[in-house]
């Protein structure tokens, strides 16, 4: 049984999951990327595989250490993946978004796929039913908008996320958080619609740390994982052996 070790590194979170084969064995919240992070992860699990997919400005030791305790693939524009990329930049798709289609279609290929990405920012990722990403948008997402509220005004304080909001707030935290909760609910509603609109028939996913709290609040249908993007990291890197 091979071990694959799939790293996603955000502006949030540094995490890792591990997968026996194609099981999703364990999920690992990463203090740092020191290399005696990464040295200490790969002794304790010892993969015959790694694949990272980052869009921060990592330290170049990781992929060194990758490199030498595994087979390692660096995920990027130039990376083999089970869809195409007919847009302008190619080089300019973060590899967060490329994880999240790779995982749209190896669970719905030839279908119309929207894969929604909540995290630093919202992502809207567009696969049509011939496997080609067209691209989509990127909004704020949840601690950016509450930072941003705060940041640009003299008065309004910073809050952090408390999903036992009411919709009608009573004072100004319960104002900011129905307002950014229910502000990007019904966003993502609406973008929803708006591709339904266009295209009909289509499966969307929903994935992200705030995944099970937002789903609940969206009227439209949807598929809700929060660990899609390493599922979809795996897919990729099965699909480069």
């Amino acid at each position: 049984m091979s071990t694959t070790i799939c790293f996603d590194f955000g502006n949030t979170r540094l995490k890792a999951a591990v997968f026996d084969e194609s099981h999703l064995k364990e999920i690992i919240i990463l203090p740092n990327d020191d290399r005696s992070t990464i040295e200490e992860l790969l002794q304790k699990f010892q993969p015959q595989y790694s694949i990272l997919s980052s869009v921060i400005n990592h330290q170049e030791t990781v992929e060194h250490v990758l490199a030498h305790h595994s087979n390692f693939h660096k995920l990027s524009h130039a990376t083999k993946l089970p869809f195409t990329t007919p847009v302008g930049k190619p080089e300019t798709i973060g590899a967060d978004r490329l994880a999240l289609c790779a995982a749209a279609v190896h669970l719905f290929p030839n279908s119309n796929n929207l894969a929604i990405g909540l995290g630093t920012c919202i992502t809207y990722n567009f696969i049509n039913n011939q496997n080609q990403f067209l691209g989509g948008s990127i909004s704020p997402g949840l601690e950016m908008r509450f930072k941003a509220m705060h940041g640009l005004t003299a008065k309004l304080p910073l809050v952090n996320m408390e999903w036992n909001f009411p919709l009608i707030g009573y004072d100004t935290k319960t104002n900011l958080l129905s307002g950014v909760a229910w502000g990007m609910a019904k966003e993502i509603d609406g973008i929803i619609d708006a591709y339904a609109e266009k295209y009909g028939n289509f499966n969307v996913q929903l994935t992200g740390g705030d995944t099970l709290h937002f789903a609940p609040l969206l009227k439209n249908q949807i598929f809700a994982d929060p660990q899609l993007i390493f599922k979809g990291l795996y897919a990729i890197s099965e699909f480069n052996r």
